[in-house]
């Protein structure tokens, strides 16, 4: 369905321009949204994660192809190239996002990546040696989760 397709690329050309406000109208109110860094949000919190990551700034970069969509789900590939941690690792990290759609906006978010490579790229050694293990994903997400509250409380 086109009117979804378009809601995608509106979505990610937002994303590409650093514009949260023109992402989150994309959005229902009720969003749901689940990757292998966050883990499932709530949408409050869906909200303030891409508030969070587009306040970073800095050399973030936004690509996207294969958009489909038909009336109730749809999907993209995209990709993001960016700077992690102090150290300021370089990430180029490639997503599958699908979407489910209802009323004109997307009700729910699911980004795929592999954790592992994520991990290598963005923490480096141990990312590499220990990204695979559950480990790992729960202090990331224990982490990425305390900053996300951080970044709402100061909101």
């Amino acid at each position: 369905m086109e009117e979804n397709v378009k809601l995608i690329r509106k979505f990610y050309d937002a994303f590409s321009k650093g514009d949260a406000d023109t992402m989150l109208s994309c959005y229902s109110p009720n969003i749901k949204f689940k990757d292998p860094a966050f883990g499932k949000l709530s949408s409050e919190d869906t909200r303030y994660m891409w508030q969070m990551l587009l306040s970073r700034g800095g050399n973030l970069e936004i690509s996207y192809n294969g958009e489909w969509a038909d009336e109730k789900s749809g999907g993209v590939n995209w990709e993001a190239k960016y700077e992690f941690g102090t150290k300021k690792r370089k990430v180029h990290n490639k997503i599958q996002a699908r979407f489910y759609f209802d009323q004109g906006q997307i009700v729910e978010h699911i980004d795929v990546f592999d954790f592992w490579k994520w991990s290598s790229m963005a923490l480096g050694l141990p990312g590499m040696l220990l990204g695979w293990s559950p480990v790992i994903k729960n202090k990331v997400r224990k982490t990425i989760k305390k900053r996300l509250q951080n970044f709402k409380a100061k909101s």
